[in-house]
């Protein structure tokens, strides 16, 4: 008994590293398409080891939902190779990014012929163990209700959009214009232009200010203090200094 246990554990352990180290592919499941519009079936995948572009090996084949024989839709090593006959021949677009390990390819226009499971197998030397990705097609004539529903979502949820930016900016200018009429026209104050040529009384003292002179004794030849006079004063200050000499000259005389 201890035997057997010892050995089912190493055989757990042994099927799960093979589990961690095969690759995973992960696939959409169920897609449906309307007939005469391209769908593009998604494969994605993970290897345990270094991506190698010049060994990966991609290939899809189709299995039909009436009973008939598997066949060859699409082929990858080192480029795309789409099929050259059959049913796909012309309608199989590479879509995948390698290095992206993204390994999908785009069917263009199909048809009620197409209605049946896709298989995506990946290999990465030495990583070539794993399972295997399935995709289950089914073409309609119309939409289904529900992707119908989407799209009207999506539709109407665009123009509300657009309606919600159009009635906020009209909002906003509706605001600035009557901001602009409430608020009065201030004109700026002008500025008085002055003339050059007047002064200011309180500059101009200067030109009230008596003249100073300084008058020289022809005597001595001492110079006198200095004495102010108004220059205004000047003509009666001589007529009077003439009337004195008059005055002087008549007492001599007598």
């Amino acid at each position: 008994m201890c035997a057997k246990g010892i050995f089912f554990l190493c055989g757990l352990a042994v099927s799960g590293v093979l589990r961690v180290s095969g690759i995973r592919i992960y696939t959409s499941g169920d897609v449906e398409a309307v007939n005469g519009t391209d769908i593009r079936l998604k494969c994605t995948f993970h290897s345990s080891y270094n991506i190698n572009p010049n060994a990966i090996i991609i290939s899809w084949s189709f299995r039909p939902l009436k009973p008939g024989r598997e066949e060859s839709v699409f082929h990858y090593q080192q480029k795309p190779y789409p099929p050259q006959e059959g049913i796909f021949r012309n309608r199989i677009m590479w879509a995948g990014d390698i290095m992206g390990q993204d390994a999908s390819i785009i069917i263009r226009q199909v048809k009620f012929t197409y209605n049946g499971t896709y298989t995506c197998q990946v290999k990465n030397p030495p990583d070539v163990h794993g399972s295997v990705g399935e995709i289950r097609l089914r073409v309609v004539t119309t939409a289904s209700f529900s992707e119908l529903l989407l799209l009207a979502f999506a539709i109407g949820g665009g123009i509300a959009v657009v309606v919600l930016l159009l009635i906020i900016v009209v909002s906003c200018r509706r605001c600035k214009r009557k901001r602009q009429r409430r608020e009065p026209e201030v004109e700026a104050p002008r500025k008085e232009r002055k003339d050059p040529t007047v002064c200011h009384p309180m500059k101009a003292l200067h030109l009230y200010l008596s003249q100073t002179s300084i008058e020289i004794d022809s005597s001595d030849g001492m110079i006198s203090e200095a004495s102010t006079k108004d220059p205004s004063s000047d003509s009666d200050g001589g007529s009077d200094s003439d009337d004195d000499d008059d005055d002087d000259d008549d007492d001599y005389s007598d």
